[in-house]
């Protein structure tokens, strides 16, 4: 049977990571280590100033002191006998679509887990409601992993509209779309009234076209997304080479 591992950014008791769990238990042997805590936003993030607790719980997951990076890297590697053969991180609270994929640290424990010579899927739900559903998109994938041939250090980013599953209108293959400049910090007081601030919540949709992500879900349709690591802007190269020739 195949050996999956799961993680997630939103910490080993988020409602989404046990409705992943729930939905693939019957299709896959499975391992879940997850962050102990809250960890969304950490992107890519490892652990390297300490040490890393791996503490296993009462319903068989385990828990991590780190990143879901972190996570993951103890999950795939010599903490068990057999290493999985599919990575999935999710099901996370929130859409993770356009620039999100930067900073989310569910896309950044799928990340790892290609990193490491793993298929891996990063799975979100656009609110917090129809886990189920989510968890049915995620079983077809799994269910089909073995067809799929994905290029060296790529993986899949997929954002399910929050819908009971008979509204959901089926599958779009997408490219990622991207939000406008990011929003003003938000000033507030502590207790003892100085000054903190709260990041901005995410800015207006700067491209949303038909073929994007954005546009998937927000038509019904799950976006699947190949994502890959390798962010050299090749189409500019040839204008750095120009520029510094002028110069050097």
């Amino acid at each position: 049977m195949r050996r999956l591992l799961l993680s997630n950014d939103d910490g080993v008791h988020a409602p989404g990571l046990r409705a992943l769990h729930d939905a693939l238990i019957a299709h896959a042997r499975l391992r879940v280590v997850a962050p102990d805590r809250d960890k969304s936003g950490a992107s890519n993030s490892l652990t390297l100033t300490r040490p890393l607790a791996l503490t296993a719980m009462e319903n068989g997951f385990y828990s991590v002191d780190g990143t879901p990076a972190d996570c993951v890297y103890l999950g795939v590697n010599g903490v068990w006998d057999e290493r999985p053969d599919l990575v999935i991180s999710g099901i996370n609270h929130g859409g993770n679509l356009g620039d999100d994929v930067l900073y989310s640290g569910t896309v950044a424990a799928a990340m790892e887990g290609r990193s490491l010579g793993m298929t891996a899927i990063a799975m979100s739900l656009m609110g917090s409601r129809h886990f189920d559903s989510a968890g049915r998109v995620a079983a077809s994938l799994v269910g089909a992993a073995d067809q799929l041939s994905l290029p060296p250090r790529s993986l899949l980013n997929v954002n399910v509209p929050d819908l009971p599953w008979s509204e959901i209108r089926g599958f779009r293959v997408t490219r990622l779309g991207f939000r406008g400049p990011a929003s003003q910090p938000v000033e507030v007081r502590d207790p003892r009234g100085r000054k903190r601030y709260w990041i901005a919540p995410v800015s207006e949709n700067a491209d949303d076209g038909p073929d994007t992500d954005f546009a998937a879900v927000e038509n019904g349709y799950v976006s699947i997304t190949p994502l890959q690591t390798d962010l050299t802007q090749h189409a500019a190269c040839d204008d750095v080479q120009d520029w510094l020739n002028a110069f050097t």
